[in-house]
This record gives C-alpha cells, structure tokens and sequence, in this order.
C-alpha cells in the first residue's frame, strides 16, 4: 500500500508518520505545500492512500484537485470546527480532527482498509465543502479571548488586538497599547475562528487585522511589509504566495 501525507507543518507530518509505522504503514512521501503536490502527482503514480491537511502554506489543498483528478483514498487532517466538519460527514470523507489522537487514527486507518476488498471509492463534492467552509456568513467568528495573568483573567475584544504572532512555540496577542499576551490556540486554530474579512494570516508568523494596517510598504522578493502602529519586534512581511490574496482581502 503507497500511503503518502501532505501537511505544510513538516514536525505534524513527521509526526503522523510516526503514529502510522505503529499501524505497519509505511509512509511513502511527504508533500508540504499546493504547488509541490501538483507537480509530484503530475509525475508519479497517484498511491493508494492520502492524509491531507486542509490549509497548506500556500493556499487549500482543495486546489490540487481543482486541478488534477485524484484517484486515491483521502483521509483529511484538519483543525476546522465542528460545524464545518458537517461537510465532511454530509460527503461521507473520513476525517481526523488535529491534535491528531491514535485511537482515531486507528479507526480512521480501518474503515480505508475495510474498502479495499471492495474497490470502492470515495465519492464528494470539493466546491461544496469548499463553500461550506469558506462562507463567512455561515458561522460565528470569535470576539473575544480570555487571557490568565497570575490569579487574574483578563477579556480582551478584537477590537483591541493589532496582530497575532507566534515565536519560540508559543503564540501571543499583541494590543494596540503595545502589549503582549501569551494563549493557549495556534494560529492554525485561530485562522478558523477569526472573522476572514477582518483577518488574515499574512505568514506563518503574523495574523493581521485589515484595522490595524497603518502602511503597505513593497520588499523584496516580491513581497510586501506591513507596518503596524505599536508592533516592532519583527518585520511583519507577507510572504510571497499570499501576495495576491492579500491584495484581494484588502481591496
């Protein structure tokens, strides 16, 4: 069986494939991004298996099959809520909701080889999962987040955050008075539960509100840096493959 894992996070690929050689599954090849896949998959044979991760660095993993037609079993690992989880069980994917647990692992690693005597092959509608998940009128955005300092908690409302950043494996929120918050969610986990018409993951580093966009400032690469009014730890630059979508999300 040629099993292979997509996933832009390389230490969340590595890992599953450790949590798969416990299962006897050899993991074949590890893809980490849109591009990347489409070119492998236009070379090789299509394997039996693949663990797909939904937002890769550099756009949907949607896109790959926009573009190529798939022929292997897909089991998606994904951060998304539950709501939009409902696309996956209306279109019958199986699904693995990160953290990534072995026993679901397991289970998920099963049903796909209860289909191979079989042959049977997952039938869904990508644009229609794509909406659903997409739409952002369909769902609640977070407004507000709890913050714990010492004994105390503090609410802090979007309203008063001027970016997102994560550094040495932790992720913070950095206010508009030139404060910094340690939280608990990635920023994977919060590109699905902030508003995607008021935020935008500029990088694997910054989540950005359009609100606090003092001045676009071009550099190099082809790429653009983002002044911000009280952040100065670090340049905070959109990288390269998000240029257009930025430009689209400002307007």
């Amino acid at each position: 069986m040629k099993t292979i894992i997509i996933e832009d996070e390389k230490p969340a690929a590595r890992l599953l494939q450790r949590k798969l050689e416990k299962l006897q599954i050899q993991v074949d090849v590890m893809l980490h991004s849109v591009e990347e896949a489409l070119n492998w998959f236009s070379k090789n044979e299509h394997p039996d298996l693949i663990f797909l991760d939904i937002q890769l660095s550099d756009g949907l993993s949607f896109e790959i099959f926009e573009r190529i037609e798939i022929k292997s079993a897909v089991i998606f690992t994904t951060a998304y809520d539950e709501y939009a989880l409902k696309a996956f069980k209306l279109n019958s994917i199986d699904y693995l909701l990160k953290p990534i647990d072995e026993a679901d692992l397991t289970i998920a690693v099963s049903k796909y080889k209860d289909r191979l005597p079989k042959q049977e092959t997952l039938q869904f509608d990508f644009n229609q999962i794509k909406k659903m998940l997409l739409n952002p009128f369909e769902k609640s955005y977070k407004k507000r987040f709890t913050i714990s300092i010492g004994q105390h908690l503090k609410v802090i409302s979007t309203e008063e955050i001027e970016c997102f950043f994560s550094e040495n494996k932790g992720t913070y929120i950095h206010t508009f008075d030139n404060r910094n918050y340690l939280i608990e969610a990635t920023l994977e986990v919060l590109q699905q539960e902030l508003d995607p018409l008021e935020f935008f993951r500029v990088s694997r580093k910054f989540i950005i509100p359009l609100k606090s966009i003092k001045e676009i400032v071009r550099f190099s690469n082809s790429r653009l840096k983002v002044v911000l009014p009280s952040y100065r730890d670090d340049e905070v630059v959109v990288s390269r493959e998000k240029v257009n979508d930025f430009k689209n999300w400002i307007g």
